[in-house]
This record gives C-alpha cells, structure tokens and sequence, in this order.
C-alpha cells in the first residue's frame, strides 16, 4: 500500500492562495540489485546475469544519446538528452552578426524522460493509496520572498556558498520550496545569487559586482 500526503505549493508570485497537490509520501530507492532479484524471480534469469545487462544497458544507452539519439524502450518510456550552455557563457543572439557560440561551449545538460502510456497504466493498476498519517507539509510564512532573498543574501555575505538545505534551515521552506526558489533568485540576473554546479552538486554564490 503506497501512501500519499499533501504538500503545498510555494506561493511564488505572492498571491496569498494555498495550494496543495498530491505526492507519495516516497520512503527509499530501489536499487538495481532488488531491481534484478525481482525480474530473476519472475523470469528465471539470474539476478547477477539481469544486473549486468542493465548496467550495460545504461553504458550503451548513453552512447546512442551522444550522438544525438533517442532511446524508446517499449512499455518503460523515451529518453533524449538536451544540451546546455555553460554558466559562463552568454547565449547566442538570433540578430545577424551575432556571436556565435562552438561546441566547447555546450555540454549535455539532463536527460528528458516521457514515460510510455504502457509503464502509466500498469502502475494505475497496481497502485492502491492510503493517506499517511501525519498532517500536510506546510512551508513556514514567516518571511515574504523578499525577506528571504536578504537573508540569502546576508548568509552569503559570511559564507562562500549557500545550499538548498541551509536555506531551508534559514527560511523555514520545505525542500520542494526551498528548492524552486532558491533556482528562481539564481536565475534572476538582479538578485546578486548566482548558481555554481549542477545537479546534485548545485550551489548557489554571491555574484560578482561586476556580474550585477
């Protein structure tokens, strides 16, 4: 029994509504081990031969979207890479003459996932919700946007880098708040944050005069 609660949505252009959505109340991962013991059971492979072929799997994977490929796997879903530029360089104008940007500037950023109607249905059927015990998550509402810019921008002042669990820990925002929030002042050219990293070693900066 898979069990949900309800959590709020930030309230980012400070129109004073609570909205709440729907989420699993997630408990781990499943790892590719418990993964290949529970394919083994069911197909009669080995669980070491299963988790081999899904490591190959991904090696292979990753070079068919190098080279700019999709991959469809039937019944699981399409996954296609997206480029990126790095943080330090501008974007390309459209205007003519504009300064062109060379491969040594763009990197794959993520990979984008469109999971296949097959793999929907066959968790619908599977699913059974019961809502957890405990109350939703709300985000603290003591500070407005703005205030919490100021103490991002104070904890910067005496640290050299700001991460989404001490914002968190200096707002009162839960992580899925904290977390759209805190990109939302990095990409704001005026905020004075600047983001450094990616994935799951984000970290947010004081930016440069200059850069201002």
């Amino acid at each position: 029994m898979a069990k949900y609660i309800m959590e709020e949505m930030p309230d980012l252009q400070n129109t004073g509504k609570r909205i709440t959505y729907p989420k699993f109340a997630r408990v781990d991962n499943a790892s590719i081990k418990e993964l290949a013991q529970r394919v083994g059971d069911v197909s009669g492979f080995s669980p070491g031969d299963i988790e081999g072929i899904l490591l190959q799997t991904s090696i292979e994977m990753a070079h068919i979207m190098a080279e700019g490929r999709s991959v469809k796997i039937d019944g699981i879903g399409t996954f296609t890479a997206s480029l990126a530029l790095y943080k330090d360089k501008e974007r390309e104008g459209a205007e003519e003459g504009s300064e062109h940007r060379n491969a040594q500037s763009i990197y794959v950023g993520n990979v984008n996932f469109r999971v296949d109607k097959i793999m929907l249905r066959r968790i619908n059927e599977r699913c059974r919700l019961e809502r957890a015990s405990w109350k939703k998550q709300r985000s603290s509402q003591k500070f407005t946007p703005e205030q919490r810019l100021k103490l991002a921008l104070k904890y910067l002042d005496e640290h050299s880098f700001l991460t989404v669990h001490e914002y968190r820990k200096l707002t009162g925002l839960l992580q899925t708040a904290a977390t759209i929030e805190l990109k939302q002042w990095g990409d704001q050219p005026n905020s004075g944050i600047g983001i450094a990293g990616r994935g799951a070693h984000r970290i947010y900066i004081k930016k440069k005069q200059e850069e201002e």
